[in-house]
């Protein structure tokens, strides 16, 4: 039995109403309590009752610190009104709303220089909250349940300064949000044009999305538009994704209903550098260098870097061993990212690099140009790895 309703197996249903006896204390307080509610938090937990009941009491503390019987009243900074990409745009063909993710255009840094962490995280809730809005006026129209939507995730110009850390953060704390408090509310999560780094970016994202969202994720290869046009018919589909939706004045992008973002204007930002915490801290003294070592199995693996100078400036530089098990000076590696010096005194230091090639990476930090100044040095790195399932896609451009 599928444990939805009107196909419930004499257990389930008797779980069903044992579980709306055990919170009928927090019922009132939810915006339509009914039984296709209840059993998605069931099913989250596999109709165990403990786990659900837990996991609904723990949904209304949420509720209560983001305010979200009043978050549609609410209005998201100028910043993330004008460059968040995103956005609701049409129904698939069982009539669910379809959500739209464009990543190419998100400014990483520009958005959360210009905004705190939990103005994202609550604009991002409240754009979950007007796509459940949305099932609930299809549910009226149609005279049928409508309560999953369908995400389409754009992955055109994925690159390199998506995976800063600060943005990582966000975005791992936003997937665990909505399977702790959006439950059974995913009907398909469509992936388009998925670039080389998709598998990396998945990674990081996975340890965060249960099991039931996984199999819920369908990548598309390059003939992407007819597998859009299997869920979402043409007139419901915008021209830029291969229907024949536009809008009012003929634009194709739909502008008025999805949101392409872009660089955010440095007028608009309120700081310059988000707090880091680093892992590693280091003295250099003058006349000399610290090299740490990154051993990368495969190709395809991201190193990720931040690192703050104390005091003044310091080199920076990558650097691939041609000898392993001993230690070489950088002229005897092949220099991977060359050697500059940074002012991460002034501003911290933060970058990524994909590797092309296995091998042990040096990264290294130089002060040998200094003849009078030691360097305290604090840095963080990270080795992100491709998830296998994703990375063989990638390589072969077929579905999966």
């Amino acid at each position: 039995m599928s444990g939805r309703v009107g196909d419930l197996s004499p257990k389930q249903a008797e779980t069903l109403a044992k579980f709306r006896e055990n919170v009928q204390d927090v019922l009132p307080a939810l915006p339509n309590p009914d039984d296709h509610f209840l059993l998605r938090w069931l099913r989250a937990r596999n109709f165990n009752l403990e786990k659900a009941e837990a996991m609904l009491r723990k949904h209304m503390e949420f509720r209560k610190a983001m305010d979200i019987d009043h978050i549609l009243d609410w209005q998201p900074p100028e910043v993330v009104q004008k460059y968040m990409p995103g956005g609701l745009c049409g129904y698939d063909r069982d009539g669910c709303p379809v959500w739209y993710d464009i990543a190419g255009p998100l400014d990483p840094k520009g958005l959360l220089f210009s905004v705190t962490k939990q103005d994202l995280l609550k604009a991002k809730m409240r754009d979950r909250e007007r796509i459940l809005q949305q099932c609930e006026l299809q549910t009226e129209r149609l005279g049928k349940r409508i309560d999953t939507i369908v995400m389409i995730f754009d992955c055109e110009g994925l690159g390199l300064k998506h995976f800063w850390k600060p943005l990582v953060d966000v975005y791992q704390e936003f997937f665990a949000l909505l399977e702790e408090n959006y439950p059974e509310t995913l009907k398909s999560l469509f992936i388009l044009k998925a670039t080389k780094l998709f598998p990396v970016g998945y990674n990081l994202m996975k340890p965060f999305l249960s099991e039931d969202t996984r199999r819920k994720i369908i990548v598309l290869g390059n003939n992407w538009k007819e597998g859009l046009l299997k869920s979402i018919s043409p007139e419901e589909l915008p021209v830029q994704y291969g229907g024949t939706m536009t809008d009012p004045d003929g634009n194709p992008k739909c502008l008025t209903k999805i949101n392409y973002g872009g660089e955010v204007p440095k007028s608009m930002y309120v700081r310059d550098q988000v707090k880091t915490q680093y892992e590693h801290s280091v003295q250099i003294s003058r006349g000399s260098s610290h090299q740490v070592e990154y051993e990368i199995l495969f190709p395809g693996c991201v190193l990720r870097w931040q690192f703050y100078s104390d005091g003044a400036d310091i080199g920076f530089g990558i650097f691939l061993k041609t000898k392993m098990g001993e230690r070489q000076k950088a002229g005897e590696m092949t220099e991977v990212l060359p050697t500059q010096r940074y002012n991460a005194h002034m501003v911290p230091e933060d970058g990524s690099l994909t590797c092309s090639e296995a091998g042990v990476y040096v990264l290294r930090f130089d002060n040998t140009y200094s003849f009078v100044h030691t360097k305290k040095i604090s840095f963080t790195v990270e080795v992100l790895l491709p998830d296998k399932g994703m990375q063989k896609y990638d390589e072969e451009l077929t579905p999966i």
